[in-house]
């Protein structure tokens, strides 16, 4: 097993540049979701992916479409009697502003001081191509045709906007997915140089709140007073959605959290962690929170509310003096296991019907629809020490236990195919997921690569 894992690092070694060639062409793809003038780069996206799965060894590459935001399916079950394996990601991106960035612009891939900047680079084009190279060290290094476990991949386009076909799409190729274990690579490492098993997710859900003060935008020196201003409104309940110790105040948001054991808490506490190194690598400014829970708690097993933006009045040009007819907020509620979207959409509409300013009038969407319920790996599953002895191999170090502070649809991906999700991502709290110079360490790459070709052998014994 030494002598191939060793190889499986020289072979990356020797390739890297071919893995900076492959993710620069592709993320020169602007493969942005829910924009209809990009559906066509979507696609664009999906056929690169689909050659170059191909071009791997893949004997079955499709790509599914779905209203203008295809998947790519591909299978490689070539060993009889080995656990099979659906990978599962996306190949869709966000949207950038490209005066925004610094580095580079969004789709002009560069590499500079170890880092590919460009956006999807980390999420989730890089995390994929570690899967492809992983697989190219897998067979170079131990000299077989096929992979030691049955390989499908599951590479959807639209999980930015929420994934809002995947659920068909998982029940009408439920019998193609069949898998005996998903590896769910759409999440974060802790550090390059200290790599977690990550075993849970945390839920999400989106809402909008839109306040409505006088009929149309009114002058202030004629009604400033006594007419109702929805951005006061507004700024009214959103400052009281916390308390002063950090906790939201939504009745009875916390009736379904459980709280972190003390073996979780106990793996959290033996990361390495200083707030100086987060707040510098997550670029905060600061660290606060929910009091009595350090931030590794707060991110992996605490609920969050954010608000991702507000808009009021028109704040382009020269003021304009009025009093505005509508204020607007969007919130993005992160949830924990055992809360579920349904109840968590309805005690948040009660709170807002109870909170709100009488002298105003609303409108409230929670989008229960798009929402992703959390999801923790069972405790009990063998892949996830496989994939700790794996990461060890592949990164040369400690390997600690962690969760994933942003959501997906790991729980309805576990749901629906009725099978165990395992979490295994690329990415880095540096790598400016959703803003401007996104980017990847080259590094991290390789040392994921390696550790899925030191995967997969592994996975076939303990899950056995």
């Amino acid at each position: 097993m030494a002598y191939v894992e060793r190889a499986s690092h020289e072979f990356l070694a020797d390739h890297e540049a071919d893995l900076v060639a492959e993710l620069t062409e592709w993320v020169r793809i602007p493969s942005v979701a829910g924009l209809p003038e990009r559906a066509v780069e979507v696609n664009r996206s999906a056929n690169w992916l689909a050659g170059t799965l191909r071009a791997i060894g893949f004997p079955t590459v499709e790509v599914w479409s779905e209203d203008e935001a295809p998947a790519v399916y591909a299978e490689w079950c070539a060993t009889p009697g080995a656990r099979t394996v659906l990978v599962y990601s996306h190949h869709d991106v966000r949207i950038s502003k490209d005066e925004q960035w610094k580095e580079t612009g969004p789709y002009e891939p560069v590499v500079r001081d170890g880092f590919l900047y460009g956006r999807g680079a980390s999420d989730a084009k890089g995390q994929v191509l570690a899967h492809l190279w992983g697989l190219r060290a897998h067979l170079a290094a131990t000299g077989r045709e096929a992979p030691a476990v049955n390989l499908k991949f599951l590479v959807e386009g639209e999980e930015e906007t929420g994934s809002p076909h995947l659920e068909r799409t998982l029940e009408a190729q439920r019998e193609r997915l069949a898998a005996e274990l998903v590896i769910f690579s759409d999440t974060m490492l802790w550090r390059a140089d200290h790599p977690a098993v990550c075993t849970s997710t945390r839920g999400t859900i989106n809402a909008r709140l839109e306040v409505y003060g006088p009929l149309r935008d009114v002058h202030g020196g004629a009604v400033s007073g006594p007419a109702p201003n929805p951005i006061l409104a507004l700024s009214g309940l959103l400052a009281g959605l916390y308390d002063e110790k950090g906790r939201i105040t939504v009745p009875g948001f916390y009736d379904d959290v459980v709280e972190p054991s003390e073996q979780r808490r106990a793996e959290l506490r033996a990361l390495p962690f200083s707030e100086d190194d987060w707040v510098a690598r997550s670029q905060t400014r600061s660290a606060s929170g929910e009091a009595g829970y350090t931030v590794p708690e707060q991110l992996w097993t605490r609920p969050a509310i954010e608000v991702i933006s507000i808009l009021g009045g028109d704040a382009v040009g020269l003021p304009t003096a009025t009093i505005p007819a509508v204020a607007a907020a969007d919130l993005s509620i992160r949830t924990v296991p055992n809360q579920t979207v349904p109840v968590v959409a309805e005690q948040l509409r009660r709170w807002v019907a109870d909170t709100i300013d009488p002298s105003v009038d609303y409108r409230f969407d929670v989008d229960e629809q798009s929402g992703a319920e959390p999801y923790e790996t069972p405790a009990d599953r063998p892949a996830v020490q496989a994939l700790a002895e794996a990461m060890g191999e592949g990164f040369g170090g400690p390997v600690g236990r962690m969760g994933n502070a942003g959501g997906g649809p790991a729980e309805l991906i576990a749901r629906v195919l009725e099978v165990p999700v395992v979490f295994f991502g690329t990415g880095l709290p540096e790598d400016r997921w959703h803003d401007s110079d996104e980017r990847v360490s080259l590094e991290v790459l390789r040392h994921g690569a390696a550790t899925l070709a030191a995967l997969w052998p592994r996975l076939d014994a303990r899950e056995r």
